[in-house]
C-alpha cells in the first residue's frame, strides 16, 4: 500500500485562517445587524416635528412635540423584526441561514421605505389629536399647568401648522435600516461558511479528541497500517445523548 502523506502545515494553515475569517464576518455581521435595528429605534423615538396651534388671545400658543414612532410607527415595528431575524441566522445553517438573510434584507428594505416615506403637516396634526394637555409645551408666560377638565387640549386652537425639526433623525433611521439591508445580504452571500450554534457550543475535549483521532490515522497510514485494526473500543463513555 502506497504511503499517504500527511496534509501540509500550508494547507492546514490556510483552513485555520478561513475559519477565523469567517468568525469575525459572522461577528462583524451580528453587531451591524443589531446595529442598525438599534438606530432605526432611537431614531424613531426621537421628536421628529412640533405641531403648534394658535390660541385665543391673549392665551399663548400651544406646542406638540411629535416623534418618529408616532408618524411612521411601521418602521419601528420592521426593526424588531429584523433583530428577531438576527436571532434566526444563529439558529440556522446552509439554506435555512440564507432564507433568513434574506428575510433580513426584505425588512430593512421595508425599514428604509418606511423611514424615508414623505411626512406631511397633515400626518404630524393628525398625530397630536386627542393628545392629553401633559404634553403640550405653551408659549413664554403662559401660567397653564396642563390639567384641565378632561377635554381636548386643543380645544381652544383657531389654527396649527407642523413645524419640522427631526431631519436628521430621519436621515438616521434610514441609514440604520440601509444597515440592516447589508446585514442580510451578507448572510445571503457568506452565511454559509461562518460557524453554526452546534459548533460553537461543542466541548473542547471533544475538539481536540477529535483532532488527536486524526493525526493518529495519518501516522498509521503513512506506516502501512490499517488504522482500524489498532482502535480499542472506549470502556468509559458514557450513554449517548
Amino acid at each position: 500500500m502506497p504511503s499517504v502523506a500527511e496534509p501540509s502545515t500550508a494547507t492546514q494553515a490556510a483552513t485555520e485562517s478561513a475559519a477565523d475569517q469567517g468568525r469575525r464576518e459572522y461577528a462583524l455581521m451580528l453587531l451591524a445587524g443589531a446595529a442598525g435595528a438599534g438606530l432605526v429605534l432611537l431614531a424613531l423615538h426621537q421628536t421628529w416635528a412640533h405641531a403648534v396651534y394658535a390660541a385665543p388671545h391673549p392665551l399663548p400658543p400651544q406646542v406638540f412635540t411629535v416623534s418618529g414612532q408616532q408618524l411612521v410607527p411601521l418602521a419601528s415595528a420592521l426593526a424588531i423584526a429584523g433583530l428577531a431575524c438576527l436571532a434566526a441566522v444563529i439558529a440556522t445553517r446552509g439554506l435555512a441561514r440564507r432564507a433568513a438573510g434574506l428575510l433580513l434584507a426584505v425588512i430593512g428594505v421595508g425599514a428604509a421605505v418606511t423611514a424615508t416615506a414623505s411626512v406631511t403637516a397633515a400626518a404630524v396634526l393628525s398625530a397630536v389629536a386627542g393628545t392629553s394637555p401633559a404634553g403640550t409645551e405653551t408659549g413664554p408666560g403662559s401660567t397653564t399647568s396642563g390639567s384641565s377638565g378632561g377635554g381636548s387640549s386643543i380645544a381652544l386652537a383657531t389654527s396649527g401648522h407642523a413645524v419640522f425639526t427631526g431631519w436628521p433623525w430621519h436621515v438616521a433611521a434610514a441609514a440604520g435600516a440601509v444597515v440592516i439591508v447589508l446585514a442580510g445580504l451578507a448572510t445571503v452571500w457568506r452565511g454559509t461558511r461562518w460557524p453554526v450554534m452546534s459548533a460553537r457550543f461543542e466541548r473542547p475535549d471533544r475538539q481536540r479528541q477529535a483532532r488527536a483521532d486524526s493525526a493518529t490515522m495519518w501516522e498509521s497510514l503513512s506506516h502501512d497500517q490499517d488504522p482500524t485494526l489498532n482502535a480499542e473500543p472506549a470502556s468509559d463513555a458514557g450513554p449517548a445523548r
